[in-house]
Order: C-alpha cells, then structure tokens, then sequence
C-alpha cells in the first residue's frame, strides 16, 4: 500500500490532510494545561475545567472572580468566550481555550470587568469542516442556558450574558449572536451584546489590503481555507463571508448590540469594516467599530497584557456597562 502523502495543509504545515483521510497536526504548546480547580493569585480569580460536550470530549474552562461564590448574593454579567488560534491565523484549525493566551485574557475579562467567563472549545477542522464550530457554538449556549456547573448557578447572572470570541471565535460569536438573538436562550436567559475582536471573515475578491500585504498573511487565510470551508465552498459561504454576497439578510433578527474590534496591522480590517458598516447600514443593526493601533491579527494569543490589551478590555467593560440593562 502506497505510503499516505499531503493532499492540503496550511503554509505552516502545522495542520496537514493526508491522502488516506487522516490528520497530522504539530503538538500542542507545551503551556496548555487542564486542571481541576485553580485560584489565580495575581488576578484574583479562580478557575476549573469541565466537559460541556462528553461525545465529542468538548471542554470549558470556567472563570469567576476569587471572592465569589456560595454564600455570596452577588451575580455578575456572564462572558461566553470562543477561543482563536493561539496568536497564528489558523482559523478553525488550531487553538484551545486551555492555550495560555486565551486563558490570559479570560483572567482578564474575569477579574476586570468582572464577569463570569465560560471558554469554550468547539471541534477543528479539517476532521470537522464549517459548519461544525457554529453548531458547536450553538450548542454550547444551550448548555450554558441549563445552569449546568454549581459555579454558575452561584456567581452568574444570566439576565445580563455576552458574547465574545477572536478570530474563529469572533466568527463564531456573529453566529451565535443571530441564530439566538436577543431572547431566543428562553425567558430567563437575555443576550445583551456581542464582542468580535478581529473575526474570521473572508471573501472570493480579494481586498485592497489583502492585495497589497507585503507578507504572505493572504495566502495563509487561503491555505486554511482549503482545510476549513465546506466541501466544493468559496470564501463567499456565508459561513465565513457573514455579510458577503451569499449570506442572508439579517434585518428581521432582533440582535442585541455588537462591538466589533479590528487591528491596525491585520490584512483582515478591511473586511472587518465592510462587515461592521454593512451590519449598522443595510440591516439596522447597533454596532460600535472600533480600530486598536499597532497590532495585528492574533495580538491577544500574543500578549493579552500589552498596552493594546488594556486599552481592549476598557472597551469591553464599557461596552458591558452599558449594555447589560439595555432593552
């Protein structure tokens, strides 16, 4: 039997397709890591993983700031977070929310603004091609709606939930936020709003920025674009392309507000703007863009504690603020 060869991979060979059917993928950081229960001296939070998804061995990693809990009243707003893929443009092919940068900025959105933090882990492609990770956002809501963890049922408010994710997550955020709207977890649950820091979106025409990229950042996107999109997709699937020529218009859905957050150094921003002017212009919805200077796509899997970072999380808890009672 012929030895199994390449059929597709990313530039970076970190993810490859084999002729036989098979997936090699390179290891993991050596800083992932699971636990059980762990208080995080510095920030003040604590945290522990559990198994939201046991047929498909899906995790969550669960945020609540230290002081918390039980015998405590308080209930504070709930942040559903999708990871990226750990600083490289993987999308939807890499990444865990046990990686130490989305863990990082969990621990900031936790402790910051505050909030309970629920990081989820969704099925990769190219074992599970799009739309698995929407579905698997889908329903992970669906179980954060049940309350299932005692964690949440003693901190969470859940009358007062967000959304939130980067990169693929960021994508997958959008879709969570219309295919739930704003009452559509039940009478109990109210989806305030939706953060996209530089979201996955691509497109079959090529952008201005796109075209003049002095690097190969383009040509990374297509590369796992062959291993994420459908069988015999485009780029313009609406699964990707959220307001490209294929997707569905959304002025019916009742969505609650969303805070778009591109990069100055992303060859994605021109699309992150087309995609935020085209959401508050064509289908009426409340969407905030803002630009963050000096980083480029993934900067939060880089460092979650730059300046950028702060200057993000102070977008975040504002936009939090002033929108976890809005109607």
């Amino acid at each position: 039997m012929p030895k199994p060869h390449v059929v597709a991979q990313d530039l970076r060979g970190l993810v490859q397709l084999m002729s036989d059917g098979t997936v090699q993928r390179a290891p993991e950081p050596p800083a992932s890591f699971q636990a059980d229960t762990i208080a995080d001296d510095d920030s003040g939070v604590e945290w522990k993983d559990v198994t939201w998804e046991p047929e498909m061995d899906l995790s969550a990693r669960l945020y609540r700031p230290r002081h918390l809990g039980a015998s405590n009243d308080a209930r504070i707003p709930v942040m559903a977070y999708f990871h990226g893929a750990g600083g490289a443009a993987g999308f939807f092919c890499l990444g865990s929310g046990r990686w130490p940068g989305p863990h990082a900025w969990c621990l900031r959105l936790a402790a910051e603004l505050p909030a309970v933090v629920v990081s989820f882990d969704y099925r990769l492609a190219p074992e599970h091609r799009l739309p698995a990770a929407q579905d698997d956002g889908a329903s992970a809501m669906a179980w954060l709606k049940t309350h299932a963890d005692p964690w949440l049922a003693d901190a969470a408010d859940f009358a007062r939930v967000f959304v939130a994710g980067d990169s693929a997550g960021g994508n997958v955020a959008h879709h969570v936020a219309v295919r739930f709207g704003k009452t559509g977890l039940g009478p109990q649950v109210r989806l305030r709003g939706s953060v996209l820091v530089t979201p996955a979106v691509t497109g079959a025409t090529r952008t201005r920025a796109e075209i003049e990229c002095p690097h190969d950042d383009a040509d990374v996107v297509d590369g796992y674009a062959r291993l994420f999109l459908p069988d015999g997709a485009t780029k313009d699937h609406p699964v990707v392309n959220l307001a490209g020529p294929e997707a569905p218009p959304l002025d019916a859905v009742p969505m609650a507000p969303v805070l778009v957050v591109a990069a100055e150094r992303d060859v994605l921003r021109e699309r992150h703007a087309q995609y935020a002017r085209w959401m508050k212009e064509e289908w009426g919805k409340e969407v905030e863009y803002v630009e963050l200077a000096g980083v480029g796509h993934g900067f939060l899997d880089d460092d979650a504690w730059s300046a950028q970072g702060d200057e993000l999380v102070k977008l975040v808890r504002r936009f939090v603020v002033e929108n976890m009672d809005s109607e």
